[in-house]
């Protein structure tokens, strides 16, 4: 039996590594099977360096048709698991075939990487950048071994950022005015605003405002949308009076948001919006949803 178990192993470990992979920022990321591993981040038009080291099992020989190292960014919708979509595909010959008898080390480049998309983790679609680092041989099966890295690209500050003033009601029952100071904000920002109340002849008992992020995958009939409430923030307890106005400061550091992300690919979008949330005293709700665009500000700036 332990042959035959032996006779499916490969005949060679295979490892990847990063030429600055100790002084490199690491950040998390979620595997296939539920587990969280630490690896390097990267952005857009970086060089990305390392070695690849592959060596054989004691007293084994490993016959190759060639070895390549790929760069690859991959989009995969869970409706169709298992399909990866290439945005991004680079390749570098390694070695040409032949024989390895012994451990041998390739060293590896690609630079100034165009790498437009971040990595992302949704409710419905992963978009994921590896090094796929592979063995062709003859008659039997290549041997393939992966390493995961993080893309994440930052923006300036924009340079206009207006604010959002809207007036909802119903008619001769209510009508508010609300007010945020931008419509644009940055992961680590800051939510300021104000409701105002210009007419209540309703009995409202609690107000509240929600971020809500709207994932959006597909196309046509196989368009899937999927909606969180990444956070609900307490505004008002107890029913307001005419003319009395309700401050919102609502710190986004807490929540894990992502940048706004638009037809990534023709694959997906993710946006986020605020959600005004009012209730009666007879739990009727009412609802005003605005858009808001999310993104990662550059660090240090």
């Amino acid at each position: 039996m332990n042959f035959f178990v032996g006779a499916f192993k490969p005949p060679c470990n295979i490892s990847i590594s990063f030429a600055d992979g100790r002084s490199r920022k690491q950040v998390p990321l979620k595997k296939e099977n539920g587990k969280t591993v630490m690896v390097p981040l990267f952005q857009s038009q970086e060089n990305i360096v390392g070695e690849v080291v592959i060596e054989p099992v004691l007293g084994k020989k490993v016959e190759h048709n060639g070895v390549k190292i790929e760069l690859l960014g991959q989009i995969e919708l869970y409706f169709d698991r298992g399909n990866f979509y290439d945005f991004t595909s680079l390749v570098r010959e390694l070695d040409i075939p032949g024989e390895l008898y012994e451990r041998k080390t390739y060293p590896f480049e690609f630079s100034t990487v165009e790498m437009p998309y971040e990595s992302y983790n949704g409710v419905n679609v992963r978009l994921r950048y590896i090094l796929k680092v592979t063995i062709s041989r003859n008659f039997v099966s290549n041997i393939v071994e992966q390493q995961d890295f993080v893309v994440c690209n930052y923006s300036p500050t924009p340079s206009i950022n207006n604010s959002i003033k809207m007036e909802v009601g119903i008619e001769d029952c209510l009508h508010i005015e609300f007010e945020y100071g931008k419509s644009k904000y940055h992961l680590k920002d800051v939510i300021i605003g104000k409701i105002y109340f210009l007419l209540v002849r309703i009995k409202l008992k609690n107000m509240e405002l929600e971020i809500r992020r709207r994932e959006s995958t597909g196309s046509g009939p196989n368009t899937y949308v999927e909606t969180e409430t990444l956070a609900k923030f307490e505004l008002m307890d107890g029913a307001p009076v005419r003319g009395e106005s309700i401050p919102i400061r609502l710190f986004l550091s807490p929540y894990e948001l992502t940048p706004t992300y638009r037809n990534i690919n023709n694959k997906f979008s993710v946006k986020y919006y605020l959600n005004l949330v009012l209730v009666d005293e007879e739990d009727r709700r009412y609802f005003k949803q605005q858009e808001i665009t999310m993104y990662r500000l550059v660090e240090n700036s």
